[in-house]
Order: C-alpha cells, then sequence, then structure tokens
C-alpha cells in the first residue's frame, strides 16, 4: 500500500491539499466519534507512515486520499528547491566542485540540462538593468559641478579618476604600467590630453600688449613675452608672471605663450596666454587689471531649448499628447519624442549662457577672451612623437573650387596663395619623417596646418610608428633641424574663431561615417573623395625636453597637438591606434621629476596656488594618518620631524636669516634657532602690525648661475665635476653682499643619493657635521649617521586627557604629531636643517635615488663656506619615517 502511493504521487503529480486526507481520515465504514487536535489526550504521531493527531494506529486509510496529500508535499518540496531568490544563480546548484566563476557570463560552461533556465535569467537580469532613457541629458547634468574633457568617458574606463580644479580628470590607470610608461617617454611616445589647461586670448596693437604685460614680468627671470624668436610667432615661449610691478615678491605662477605670426601691413596682434586652471583665476584679474579691460562683453542670447526631463520619478501628465509611442523608452512620453533633440556639451558645461567671457578696453582697444575648453590639446612626449605625428595626420587635399557652400575649406581652396601656403606647410610635415628624434628640433617650434580627418585612415589594428630617415632629402631636413619652421608656415587657421566654429559645428558624425564606410565596394579602403567637412584647422608646437643640468639633455622632449572643440575623440582613437602609451596626472609629475623641473602648483610655495596646494595636502594626509589606529601609526615626534606633513618655509627662511645675521656657526646655531623661535611666537602672540617679510623662490638667472657654481655641479652621482664659466669664487664678503638681496629666499635644488636608498616626499635636507663628512672620506659608499630617538613629551598628556575627556586643554594634540606652534624648525635633531624634499623617487634614468626640492639660501651659502672644496654642496637627507641619514649631493641647475 505505501509503495502504491508513493509511486501515485510521483507520477500523476496531484495537488491535494496536505491538510486533508492521511491518517486523520480513517476507513467510513468505522462509526467512531472524531475528536479535534485540541482536545485532550490527542498527540501528534510519529509513524511511518506519514504525520497527523491521533491516539493509536489507524486501521484502515483511504489510498486516493493519502496520496494526493503526499503529492502536494513532493511538489512544494521541489518547487522550493527549485525557485531562486533575487541574490543567487542557476550555478550555485551545482555543487561546489563543479562551480566556475566564467558560468556567470557563459552559459555554456553549464550543464546542458540548465543552459535554457540560465539563458532566461539572464535575458531578465539584462531587461531589468536600470539605464537612463536618454544617457546624453544624464552626462550633461553630470558635468554641471566639474567639466568633463571629450575624452572623459575613455578615461574612466580605463582610470582611475579624480576631480580637481573643478574638472575631473584621470590621475592612473587601472592596470600597471609605470615603467612601460616611462619607457615610451625614454623611447617611444606618451600621449596626454591637457585640455583642462585655460588659454586666455588678448588682441590689440602690438606695443599697447607689450607694455601692460611688461608689468607682469622681469627681463632678470628670463626672457619676456618681447623675446625676439617668440614674438615673431615661430617659437612658443614660457615666462613667470607676478603681480603688477611687484617682482620678486609676489609671484602667480608659469605660463607658455604663442604668438600670431605677423600679417603684412597690420600692427594687430593676436596672444594666447596657456595656464593652469588654478592660476587663471589669479592671472586673469590680474590682465585685465594691467590691460585696462574691465568692459565685460556680454554674449548674445541663446534661443532656450526645452529637452527632455531628467527626473526619473516623475509621472507623464494624463494628456493625449503624453501617450506612449511605439519604439520610444518606456519612460519618455511623445512631447519628449517630438522635442528638441538633447546636444552634447562642448567646452565648459559648468558656466552659464549669461557668463561675460570677453572684456573690452574703451582707451586702448585691448580685447581679453576666455578660450578655456574652446581648444582641445594633446601632449605626445618622447623621442617619436613626430612619428606618430607624421603616421597619423595627412595634409588635407584641394577640393573643386566651383563647390559652393557654407563649409570654410572649399572658400579656402579658391584663393591661390593661401593654397601655395598650405603646400609649403605640408612639404616642412613630410619633412619630419626624416627627423630620427623630437629632440633634434630647435626648443618651441611652431607648424601650422590642415589635415584630413584622421578617422578615414584608421589603421585595422595597432600599429606601432616609427621614423624613415632615408626617404627624406638630407639638406631638408638639415635645414629644418638648424633654422626650425619659416615664419609664414607657422600660420594656422585655429586662430580664427568663425573657421573653429565652422569646423565644430560641420563634424561628421560616427553614425554618418559608418554609413559612407559601407557603402564603400572594397571593405577597410579609404572614402574617395574625402568629405568636405572632413579638413581641420591643427597647430603642432615643439615642447623643449629637460633644459637645466648637464645630463639627459632634452629628455622628454615632444609636441602638442592644438584642436577646434568636437574633434577631440576623432583625434584620439587614431592616436592610440599608432602604439603610444597613455598617462595621466601621476604621469605628468614623474615626467617633471625626470626634467628636474618643478610641477605646478606642487613645487611653487610662495605662490597662491602653491600655498593651497600645501594647505589640501596636509588636511588630506593628517586625515589620512588619523585613520591609522595610533599603534599603527608613525610617531613623529620620536622620529625628530616637526612637520611630516607640510614644509614651513616660512619659518625656516626666518629662522636662517637671524642665525646668519648673527654670524653664527654650527656650534651656535641651535641655541640661535631657539630664540627665533621664541621671537616668532611672541610676535604672533601680541599681533605686531608691522608684517614679516615673505619667503620667495629665488628666479634670477644671473644669481643662480653664481650659486650653482659655488656647489660644484657634478654628474647625477656625484664621480665628476663639471665645467663652469668664469665666476667668482665663494667668500664671505660674496655670500654677504649676495645675502643682502636674497637672505629670505629659497632655492630649488637637483638631491643624488651618493649611496642606496629612495628619497620620500618631505625628506629633511640636513648639515653633515665635519665628523660626518670624514667618516664619508674614510668609507665612500657607506650609510650616513644615525639620528637619537626623541622623547614624546605629549603622550602622558594624551593619556591623561583620555582619562578625563570633559578638560578641553589637550583637545588638538594628535598622537605622534607636534602641536602648533611648532619648535625650531633648523635645529630640533642632531643634524641642522636647511630644507625639504618636495618630489623624490628611484630614478630609472640615472639608477640611483634622486630628489627635488628646496632649502634655504642662505643655509646654503653658510654650509658651502664652512665645506672643504672636497665636500663641497654635500648634504645629509633623513626621510620622515627613518632615523637614518643618508649622504646626498645637491645642485643648482640652470
Amino acid at each position: 500500500m505505501q509503495t502504491t502511493h508513493d509511486s501515485l504521487s510521483l507520477l500523476t503529480g496531484e495537488n491535494a491539499d496536505p491538510l486533508k486526507g492521511g491518517l486523520s481520515e480513517v476507513h467510513p465504514s468505522t462509526e467512531r466519534k472524531k475528536k479535534t487536535p485540541h482536545q485532550s489526550g490527542w498527540v501528534r504521531g510519529h509513524h511511518k507512515d506519514g504525520g497527523g493527531y491521533t491516539k493509536e494506529m489507524p486501521k484502515y486509510i483511504t489510498a486516493g486520499a493519502f496520496a494526493r496529500a503526499r503529492a502536494a508535499e513532493v511538489s512544494a518540496m521541489l518547487k522550493a528547491v527549485r525557485k531562486t531568490t533575487s541574490s543567487s544563480h542557476v550555478f550555485e546548484a551545482l555543487p561546489k566542485h563543479m562551480r566556475r566563476r566564467a558560468m556567470s557570463h557563459n552559459t555554456k560552461r553549464l550543464p546542458h540540462r540548465l543552459r535554457e533556465v540560465a539563458n532566461r535569467m539572464r535575458e531578465k537580469s539584462l531587461q531589468a538593468r536600470r539605464r537612463h532613457g536618454n544617457l546624453l541629458l544624464e552626462f550633461n547634468r553630470r558635468q554641471r559641478k566639474n567639466i568633463w574633457l571629450e575624452t572623459h568617458i575613455w578615461h574612466a574606463k580605463r582610470f582611475h579618476m579624480v576631480k580637481k580644479w573643478g574638472y575631473c580628470l584621470g590621475d592612473r590607470p587601472t592596470y600597471k604600467c609605470y615603467r612601460a610608461c616611462y619607457r615610451a617617454m625614454s623611447s617611444h611616445c606618451l600621449l596626454q590630453d591637457l585640455s583642462y589647461y585655460c588659454c586666455i586670448e588678448l588682441q590689440g596693437d602690438e606695443d599697447k600688449l607689450l607694455a601692460a604685460l611688461s608689468q607682469l614680468t622681469s627681463k632678470e627671470a628670463g626672457p619676456t613675452f618681447a623675446a625676439a624668436l617668440c614674438l615673431s610667432g615661430r617659437r612658443q615661449g614660457s615666462v613667470m608672471v607676478y603681480r603688477a610691478g611687484r617682482y620678486p615678491s609676489q609671484p602667480l605662477g608659469p605660463v607658455t605663450f604663442l604668438w600670431r605670426p605677423r600679417t603684412q601691413g597690420s600692427v594687430h596682434r593676436q596672444l594666447w596666454i596657456w595656464a593652469h586652471p588654478t592660476l587663471k583665476q589669479d592671472l586673469l584679474p590680474e590682465l585685465q587689471t594691467v590691460c585696462q579691460c574691465c568692459e565685460a562683453v556680454i554674449p548674445p542670447a541663446a534661443p532656450v531649448e526645452v529637452n527632455p526631463t531628467l527626473e526619473a520619478d516623475s509621472e507623464p501628465e494624463n494628456t493625449p499628447e503624453a501617450k506612449p509611442v511605439p519604439g520610444t523608452k518606456r519612460k519618455r512620453s511623445r512631447k519628449d519624442a517630438t522635442g528638441p533633440p538633447a546636444k552634447k556639451i562642448l567646452g565648459d558645461g559648468t558656466r552659464l549662457p549669461s557668463t561675460p567671457v570677453s572684456w573690452r578696453s574703451s582707451s586702448n582697444g585691448i580685447v581679453i577672451n576666455d578660450l578655456t575648453m574652446e581648444i582641445v590639446r594633446y601632449r605626445l612626449i618622447g623621442p617619436q612623437s613626430h612619428s606618430v605625428l607624421v603616421d597619423t595626420l595627412e595634409a588635407a587635399t584641394g577640393c573643386d573650387v566651383r563647390t559652393t557652400c557654407s563649409l570654410w575649406w572649399p572658400q579656402h581652396c579658391s584663393d591661390e596663395a593661401k593654397m601655395t601656403l598650405h603646400q609649403q606647410q605640408a612639404d616642412i610635415f613630410n619633412i619630419l619623417k626624416g627627423i630620427y628624434s623630437t629632440a633634434e628640433l630647435p626648443s618651441g617650434t611652431v607648424l601650422g596646418l590642415t589635415v584630413d580627418d584622421p578617422r578615414l585612415t584608421l589603421p585595422r589594428k595597432r600599429v606601432k610608428a616609427l621614423p624613415c630617415v632615408k626617404q627624406v632629402d638630407e639638406e631638408k631636413r638639415r635645414k629644418l633641424m638648424l633654422e626650425g619652421v619659416p615664419e609664414p608656415c607657422c600660420q594656422s587657421f585655429i586662430w580664427e574663431q568663425s573657421v573653429r566654429d565652422n569646423v565644430t559645428d560641420n563634424k561628421i558624425s560616427e553614425q554618418e561615417l559608418n554609413r559612407m564606410r559601407s557603402e564603400v565596394l572594397v571593405p577597410g579602403s579609404r572614402l574617395s573623395p574625402t568629405p568636405l567637412q572632413g579638413r581641420v584647422p591643427i597647430l603642432l608646437v615643439h615642447q623643449p625636453g629637460k633644459q637645466v643640468g648637464h645630463e639627459m639633455s632634452s629628455w622628454g622632449a615632444g609636441w602638442d597637438l592644438l584642436l577646434p572643440k568636437g574633434w577631440g575623440m576623432a583625434f584620439w582613437i587614431p592616436l592610440v591606434y599608432r602604439g603610444v602609451r597613455i598617462g595621466g596626472l601621476n604621469m605628468s609629475l614623474k615626467h617633471s621629476q625626470n626634467k628636474a623641473a618643478p610641477h605646478f602648483p606642487r613645487d611653487y610655495p610662495d605662490c597662491p596656488a602653491g600655498m593651497c596646494f600645501q594647505e589640501e595636502q596636509e588636511a588630506e594626509l593628517l586625515d589620512k594618518f588619523k585613520r591609522h589606529p595610533p599603534a599603527k601609526r608613525t610617531n613623529y615626534i620620536k622620529h625628530g620631524c616637526v612637520a611630516p606633513f607640510r614644509c614651513p618655509w616660512q619659518q625656516l627662511a626666518e629662522e636662517w636669516e637671524i642665525i646668519v645675521q648673527e654670524g653664527g656657526s654650527q656650534a651656535r646655531t641651535t641655541a640661535q634657532a631657539d630664540a627665533v623661535t621664541e621671537e616668532r611666537t611672541s610676535q604672533q602672540a601680541i599681533s605686531i602690525t608691522k608684517p614679516l617679510s615673505r619667503f620667495t623662490v629665488l628666479r634670477n638667472r644671473k644669481a643662480l648661475r653664481l650659486l650653482s657654481a659655488w656647489c660644484r655641479p657634478t654628474t647625477s652621482k656625484g664621480q665628476r665635476p663639471c665645467r663652469v664659466g668664469e665666476l667668482p669664487p665663494i667668500s664671505c664678503e660674496a655670500v654677504t653682499s649676495f645675502l643682502s638681496a636674497h637672505a629670505m629666499s629659497l632655492v630649488w635644488v637637483h638631491v643624488s643619493l651618493l649611496s642606496k636608498g629612495k628619497p620620500e616626499y618631505h625628506a629633511m635636507l640636513c648639515v653633515p657635521t665635519p665628523e660626518d663628512l670624514k667618516a664619508l672620506g674614510n668609507r665612500q659608499g657607506t650609510g650616513g649617521p644615525q639620528e637619537p630617538p626623541h622623547r614624546d613629551h605629549f603622550k602622558s598628556r594624551i593619556k591623561r586627557r583620555k582619562k578625563e575627556p570633559k578638560k578641553a586643554s589637550s583637545s588638538d594634540l594628535v598622537l605622534g604629531l607636534w602641536p602648533d606652534p611648532l619648535p625650531s624648525v633648523a635645529s630640533h635633531c642632531s643634524r641642522v636643517t636647511v630644507g625639504w624634499v618636495t618630489q623624490g623617487d628611484f630614478s630609472m634614468s640615472a639608477g640611483c635615488g634622486e630628489a627635488l626640492g628646496f632649502v634655504s639660501v642662505a643655509g646654503l651659502l653658510n654650509t658651502l663656506l664652512n665645506q672643504t672644496s672636497e665636500h663641497k654642496g654635500k648634504l645629509l637627507l633623513r626621510n620622515p619615517t627613518s632615523l637614518h641619514y643618508r649622504f646626498a649631493k645637491i645642485n643648482v641647475e640652470v
């Protein structure tokens, strides 16, 4: 009987109420009075035939009812086993030894019996995936606070993105490529998107522009806006900008500038100034002041476009116009479908339409235009940058002059003089094929050109662009290397606003380009003839490499590619397909480090942007330090590190100025520095009205050359001295005269370790004692001295604060950090401190640890006077987390 009803229930699959039938239903022939289970004396039965409430084993059961009850139970059990929750998958029903990670996206790896169910679940998950109805509108909304570059989507898929300076920028790739990027900069090409740099355009008479800009610069710091080669438009220049008439005390930051070549018979000139976004907020008001451009030009009101709403929760109105249209998104109404299409943001999406971007002067006629995000700027770094450009770009081909349309290129082709100039530019561009290295060209060379749409010559797979030296006339190649590009060939139509707008508005979309490709008879061949919309004016600007020091000259040279807005991705993908590496903000820092050049704004502590950067970085590092438990933090007080997260340059310069004025030797430096600290603290307490003199970074070229000679410049590891010009030797009189003008100054130095070790950020640069130098002479190449551990005087106060939390006297104390005011930064350790490191790492080019930083001019000269000629310029370097000093050689490279 048991076998019969079990087989019946499994085969028929009949469903029945499990509460009916079973053991509680006895044979009707027995006229036994039934009792409810809740009556006393009834218990749940535990016998082999099933459950139920009974007092004793039944003598008879109904087979059909019993089988239906059991069938329902089995069906419910199977249904519960087969049902999957939202967090489970089909492959989880398999044994653990049969599960594979690839099963989640490749159903063919599942057993055949489960594939159909897995495919159905996958289709449901794809349909339920949340995706905004209009991605373009969603992307435009997300650009209201931070500007997106045209390559943002490409970078977001491959880079760690950061929000800096009002932009979303790629910081570093998500894959390991540090060494590969260095090899690209050294032997091939590295590509970066620098479109976040701000361009400010000045227009006016040449003499009036130069008169206004001369107030922001000084010839003592190097070439200015009036440099002859730069003024002609043949070279790009760089200059340090100061507040009007305040050199050398109030610097703003470095800028690069480019003059448009002169037009015959006209004195009207056009100038582009490129600045970092953190510098623009200080530079633009200063330019408006010196140029007297206070009259804002209100832009014309643009027509208001009603775009589809972005609110996902809003419901369409119950009107006839709100009926859904076949083929449209579920949450989009008919009004959305018939309304004007959304437009992609090109340029600055955070700027309001009514914000002025142009200012005019009624007195001198100068006009200032803010071209931020109006021009795309790509930087190619490496010796084969020119080969990548030549392989990617092709000079524009002519067109039928009888063509009448609104495009700019047919109108351009009708002018014979312009076409002759275009042919000359194309010939010079083709000569670049014969250049072996980008560094062979003159620094800052400019070449204007009009090219065809590079998407038309996109290769099917990635290739590596290489030079073709034998295909170019040797005489033309040598002339280009010596003289550069002639002045007329530096002209480009990218300077004209009307041409830029025409090119941007008439760009061929990817959809239209793919349709045209599909109509080509031979798949993969180039479109012929070239579409009229596919001519783009560009500007190629040569970027010099390393320009200081005696080693690795011109390392890191390359080209900058300037394009009209809207054409970013059209040039980016073809460049990537030529085998370049892509770098982010992190590689920009490494590029500057290998060139021994200061990086803005990190290495400009006397500029407003540099001060702001130091404050933000200190807060970031302090927050990271506090996130670690106290037992896992470095106790910087015990390591003798006064300020591990910032560099108190002002305090260092003040202490060394007093030390040198009092004529203190190294033995008296500690007591003098302590006295300076007490005096400085008392002045801050009484809030004296006389302001303290601010420190400045020494940028006087003549003074830097003299200081470089006194340090006896050597190679990176200090093995052999380099030759210097005829300069006066160091002496007490020469030092006194030098300090009379630069006592409160810092100087940029290049530090090379003489032994093993890796310099870290904020490492201390200290003066070795005579015993240290003597030990170095006896054991060349060995490690340096050790700093004795310091005592943490605040540890007991912090413990007392934990016991008495209501007392707020020690609320600003952090275990392991010195509170404000800081003690003497010069004499806090056993070796006197003269500066700190702002960039440090192991140098792959030099094969040793190298660093860049600042030292006090007064402290450096005091050290050089007390050192013998054998050990001139040798200091000690100690990382904040270490007690071990290492010998290093410093150079002032000019």
